[in-house]
């Protein structure tokens, strides 16, 4: 009986642990994105008393630009399979113990439930841009289920932004990712950064101010949890506490994750900063009439969440690759 002894070290005896790329990334926020605007678009159809349809549907476009940035997103993830026929498979059988069957069966039915929602916001004078019969019968008969559909696609918003985070935290060989409050933080930043988008798509002055109004507390929630989400691994074991090294080291090789991590301390406080300055113009009753530069200023708090999302997602994905397989 013989004995095989490895000495060395090479790319197959300890191996650089890489699983997702840009692709992963954009889809993430992507992802994120769709879903916060779903829940976003949901809450303002559904905070209005029940009245007639007319009445109800005052968010439009954002669930039609939820729908393509979704299926933007899908779209990456079928390019990183490197052969995207490997999807069909997927479809031939339910796991449910397999987060990527979730997902693979869940991104479909959330994109047909935004795409019936779209159906049903469409106001009535707008509906003869439906240029087959069919879709025109099928938004007339959705528009009185405007309030139950809303309810899905809250539900489907939840469902998504929350799913981004859990397939990361269940990656137990990464420690970065293998964390609880993950998920949590990938759905406030996907809330946020869906009331962000709707400020800037917003025409009517008093859209814009609620969802500023409720982007403000989803802020200080996104940051209260990204510290947290820091601190439950500097308090873990060594493993996990070496994790987290990249986001405080100023070395060539990890500048770019304390940079990034920078950012988003800068990014989100700039961001609150701008938008309780805007609140607290509106003190005394909120009037209807903004300024230009209320607006612009309104955009681009906006726009500072949504590039926050973005920075935090890449931030953690890459980071969490670097996690090396031990050779012990």
């Amino acid at each position: 009986m013989s004995e095989i002894t490895i000495t060395g070290l090479n790319a197959i005896t300890h191996p650089y642990l890489k699983v997702w790329d840009w692709r992963i990334i954009i889809y993430l926020f992507l992802g994120g994105l769709s879903a916060g605007m779903l829940v976003m678009s949901s809450i303002a159809n559904l905070r209005i008393p029940k009245q007639s349809v007319k009445e109800l549907a005052k968010c439009v476009r954002a669930p039609f630009i939820a729908f393509i940035t979704l299926a933007i997103g899908a779209l990456f993830i079928i390019l990183d399979l490197g052969k995207p026929q490997n999807l069909i498979w997927g479809y031939l059988t339910f796991q449910p113990l397999s987060l990527m069957s979730w997902g693979t069966w869940g991104i479909p039915i959330v994109l047909l439930l935004n795409a019936l929602y779209i159906l049903a916001v469409i106001p009535e004078e707008q509906r003869y841009r439906l240029k087959f019969p069919f879709l025109l019968k099928l938004s007339e008969k959705l528009a009185s289920k405007v309030r139950a559909l809303a309810k899905w696609n809250f539900v489907a918003g939840i469902f998504l932004g929350i799913y981004t985070g859990v397939l990361l935290s269940s990656f137990a060989a990464i420690p970065l990712w293998n964390n609880a409050t993950l998920p949590i933080l990938f759905l406030v930043s996907a809330l946020s950064s869906g009331a962000a988008m709707i400020v800037v798509i917003a025409k009517k002055a008093e859209i814009k101010f609620l969802f500023t109004k409720i982007d403000i507390w989803l802020i200080v929630a996104e940051l209260v949890i990204i510290l947290l989400f820091f601190y439950g691994l500097y308090t873990s074991t060594a493993p996990y506490k070496k994790a987290i090294k990249p986001f405080f080291s100023f070395t060539s090789e990890h500048f770019i994750f304390s940079l990034a991590l920078i950012s988003i301390f800068l990014l989100l406080p700039l961001a609150l900063r701008i938008k309780i300055g805007e609140l607290r113009e509106f003190e005394g009753g909120f009037q209807g009439d903004f300024t230009k530069s209320q607006v612009f200023r309104m955009n681009l708090a906006a726009v500072l969440v949504v590039v926050g999302s973005f920075i935090l997602r890449a931030a953690i994905v890459y980071a969490g690759q670097l996690t090396k397989l031990s050779h012990y």
